[in-house]
């Protein structure tokens, strides 16, 4: 009886310190999220070299869910342990900034098939209003603590009081069981040459 009820306490103590993002919390997002996707098979690809990395991801990451923190639907736990950017119904990806970050970033022979993936991406995306995740990610001190499915939460649960759908693609093949769990489904698979594979993924509101 004692494990199941310290569980449910941590997770909800956990729940309490999620927040919203404010305007001098973004650095440290961004940096959350480019430690977590340090060794994400599609940054590996676009920028091998780990300094490359650090220097660009937190580029490509404003430009692809920055949107989020205008919003107001950025959110961190736990000191920016953990930080997700949603974007809303009828927001996007700023193109004109992705398009800046990958032609100064990218290696030339990639960036036709990464811009055919951007491309694919955008062609899963459900037809009618949801919300999409554009990236989420843990400080790798911090995996494994239950800390991705407490951010997760608060939106998924304003999916289902709106009925809406909720989408993201999965850009490493370890989170997939992860989305799933939460209630995500595989809709496609995206791959060009010799990319990682992208799956996109969707969850229906549960009400």
């Amino acid at each position: 009886m004692n494990a199941p009820m310290t569980s449910r306490t941590n997770r909800l103590d956990l729940a309490a310190q999620v927040t919203q993002v404010h305007v001098d919390d973004q650095a440290s997002a961004l940096m959350t999220l480019t430690l977590a996707f340090a060794d994400d098979p599609v940054c590996r690809w676009c920028w091998e070299d780990m300094s490359q990395h650090l220097a660009a991801f937190p580029i490509f990451a404003r430009a692809f869910g920055g949107g989020a923190f205008s919003a107001g639907s950025a959110l961190q736990i736990k000191g920016c342990a953990g930080a997700a950017l949603w974007l809303p119904p009828n927001a996007s990806p700023d193109e004109a900034a992705l398009d800046a970050v990958i032609q100064t970033t990218v290696p030339d022979r990639l960036r036709a098939p990464l811009y055919s993936m951007l491309e694919q991406m955008g062609e899963h995306h459900p037809q009618r209003d949801h919300w999409y995740l554009p990236l989420i990610g843990v400080q790798p001190a911090h995996q494994g603590k239950g800390l991705g499915s407490v951010l997760m939460r608060p939106i998924l649960q304003r999916c289902d009081e709106k009925r809406l759908p909720a989408y993201l693609e999965s850009t490493n093949p370890r989170n997939i069981s992860f989305y799933e769990r939460l209630g995500f489904r595989r809709t496609g698979r995206i791959q060009v040459g010799d990319s990682p594979v992208i799956v996109p993924m969707v969850r229906e509101s549960v009400m």
